[in-house]
């Protein structure tokens, strides 16, 4: 029997936003660490590590993330491996961000000056070295924009989940609208959820990127 939308129905969607924000650190946690391997693996002196990484890279930028989801959450209950919703979009999104972070780590690491590079070597520093004390530091200040950008897409990228059975936002949304049948005020409530939880991010971002604009002019 379809009811009217209520306060009650604004809190059960209010209250998944944590869910949304759970998977996107779990996610981004998991995608800053394989990302970092990844950019290192891409700027090595090792041809193996950098074609790997590359192919990491072209697999999960050049498939839609919904068909990871499915890969992940589907494909393992068929070899046997089943496995929660949670569990499996944390997995996706981990290597889904993986790639992107690695790219947009690798760009800042080779922007950073060669000179810089070949100034530690001269110093006899070991590769470990010059990428921990010298490389990252400066390439840090050049991903943190991006990053930040990024992160804004993988928090709306975790409304996906929602197709596996995770109750994140989106799901949230959809569980209302089938009791209520209103989809402008539930998705509506929703837009404006995801606005307020991006928005802010997306102004730091671009605040960042002014700065470092202003700051490579200078």
């Amino acid at each position: 029997m379809i009811r009217e939308f209520s306060a009650t129905d604004v809190m059960f969607i209010a209250m998944a936003v944590r869910w949304t924000l759970i998977l996107s650190v779990i996610a981004f946690a998991g995608g800053a660490l394989g990302g970092l391997v990844i950019a290192l693996s891409r700027t090595s002196g090792s041809a193996g590590l950098r074609r790997a990484a590359a192919g990491f890279i072209q697999v999960f930028q050049g498939t839609p993330l919904l068909m990871q989801l499915f890969l992940v959450y589907f494909g393992l209950a068929v070899v046997g491996l089943p496995i929660n919703p949670l569990l499996a979009a944390a997995v996706a999104l981990t290597l889904h961000a993986s790639a992107y972070l690695g790219e947009i780590w690798r760009g800042a690491i080779e922007a950073v000056p060669s000179g810089q590079s070949e100034a530690a070597t001269a110093l006899a520093l070991s590769y470990n070295s010059r990428m921990r004390y010298v490389v990252l530091p400066q390439a840090l200040r050049l991903a943190i924009a991006p990053t930040v950008g990024f992160l804004v897409q993988l928090i709306k990228g975790t409304s996906l989940a929602s197709i596996i059975g995770f109750t994140e936002l989106t799901r949230a949304g959809q569980i209302i609208n089938n009791a209520t049948f209103k989809p402008f005020l539930v998705f509506g409530t929703v837009a404006a959820l995801y606005f307020i939880v991006c928005w802010p991010l997306s102004l730091l971002a671009r605040y960042m990127e002014a700065r470092m604009r202003r700051a490579i002019t200078r």
